[in-house]
């Protein structure tokens, strides 16, 4: 092996819809997180790999990051993305073009306490007219930290995202495939199930509800050619719960076709998901209920 390879953990850090999952997906040139417009749409740290010929990039799509305070689930999601930055090489911190805010802040302060190299990536440039007045906002964020780079970009619509990993690469250390060639993530099936029907439920239902909804895959069988796989979706309200199934059950109906056949193109199979809706009241602010849901590690106190 070239002895110059490099590979290493670079920790994607930011304010809630920045767009970092649609960055770690783009690259990755695969469906590794769900993507919606709501905040907290990204609720655990999911690693995305990405191969050149002389390295490995390990990108961490990290949850947004809140400031202190709050709900159980909030810390539990700046916990894990604080972990996600204390053991990355590199951290990517990533900015609306379109301004400065003070959740960036919050995150740009957390990449400097971890002490890791840092670089910067201008998010959402295709939205910024006229193209000059970008100019002046490159030259203020430069001026709030030590970034080794900063790389313009539009993470939808995939402008300048090779020079971005070039930069990367640039800056990761030397060292041998941390995961087997041909790794795109760490996370299984199960998860990846889960994640795509808490997605179209994002998508279908009213603001009220989202925030309250977590999806857990409780069981997963092979028959033949079809998986099955036993999801419930967990809710905080009994009210929600009916928003959730809809007139007749036709709203999880859709929402479970919906995830079907995404899932089916993904993974290139067929698959049948039973869906169910349960109520576990106030879930949010429950250790005990985050850690079975996954939001949370146990931790000695």
């Amino acid at each position: 092996m070239n002895s110059e390879f490099r590979a290493g953990f670079v920790a994607v850090v930011g304010r809630p819809n920045t767009g970092k999952s649609t960055l770690v997906n783009a690259l990755v040139a695969e469906k590794i997180s769900i993507v919606t417009p709501k905040p907290q749409t990204t609720r655990h740290s999911i690693l995305g790999i990405v191969e050149t010929p002389a390295a490995q990039v390990i990108l961490v799509d990290t949850p947004g990051l809140h400031a202190a305070g709050g709900r159980q689930i909030n810390r539990a999601l700046n916990r894990s993305a604080g972990a996600s930055i204390a053991g990355a090489d590199l951290g990517l911190l990533m900015v609306d073009s379109r301004g400065w805010k003070d959740g960036d802040d919050v995150a740009l302060s957390r990449l400097r306490d971890a002490r890791v190299p840092m670089l910067l990536a201008v998010n959402k440039v295709d939205l910024v007219h006229p193209k000059e007045s970008l100019l002046p906002f490159l030259q203020q964020s430069s001026e709030r930290a030590d970034f080794a780079e900063i790389v313009p970009i539009s993470a939808r619509g995939g402008h300048n995202l090779d020079r971005l990993v070039e930069v990367i690469v640039a800056h990761l250390p030397t060292g041998p495939r941390l995961f087997p060639e041909g790794t795109r993530t760490d996370r299984g099936l199960a998860f990846r199930i889960g994640e795509v029907l808490r997605e179209k439920l994002l998508m279908a239902l009213r603001e009220e509800v989202p925030y309250g909804l977590a999806v857990e895959v409780l069981r997963m069988e092979e028959r033949g050619p079809l998986l099955l796989a036993d999801c419930i979706i967990w809710v905080e309200r009994k009210s929600h719960q009916g928003m959730v199934i809809g007139a007749g059950g036709e709203g999880l109906k859709r929402i479970g076709t919906a995830a079907r056949e995404e899932l089916e193109s993904i993974l290139s199979r067929r698959l049948h998901l039973e869906t169910r809706v349960k109520v576990k009241a106030n879930w949010r602010d429950s250790e005990a209920a985050l850690r079975q849901l996954g939001y949370e590690e146990s931790r000695d106190e």
